[in-house]
């Protein structure tokens, strides 16, 4: 019994070919938004395992284009120099989007993601949202 429902469990089946999933919500609203995350978390696993390519995240991939950039900014004209510049900000607001949302210091960690990635070992570093 699963609050007011009977559900029949069927486990350790030898050769399973499918699963059911039940979502629960408070309302409507909350069950829709259940199913879609639901849904979507199970395409990010089907993309993955028909293809495993997969970038770094938390930033990691931003910051990287973001520091390249910049490094090329400098060999460029100086009429080209601004816009790779101004691209490479521009690319390091989701890092710092993403920091704020998990309210962490954001000129004490962006300052140390960007060492991290112009040292060039490190640009798969991104944000950690747990612990900022």
């Amino acid at each position: 019994k699963n609050g007011d429902e009977w559900f029949t469990w069927f486990v350790d089946c030898d050769a399973p070919k499918a699963c059911s999933v039940v979502l629960r919500g408070a309302n409507k609203d909350v069950l829709n938004e259940v199913e879609r995350n639901l849904g979507d978390a199970m395409n990010v696993l089907r993309t993955i395992y028909l293809d495993p390519r997969v970038v770094p995240g938390g930033g990691a991939t931003e910051m990287a284009i973001a520091h390249a950039l910049v490094a090329g900014s400098k060999t460029q004209e100086p009429e080209l120099a601004g816009p790779y510049r101004a691209a490479g900000a521009a690319l390091e607001v989701i890092p710092r989007t993403l920091l704020e949302n998990c309210g962490a210091d954001i000129i004490r960690v962006l300052t140390q993601l960007r060492a991290k990635h112009a040292s060039g070992t490190n640009v798969t570093w991104g944000i950690d949202g747990e612990k900022g």
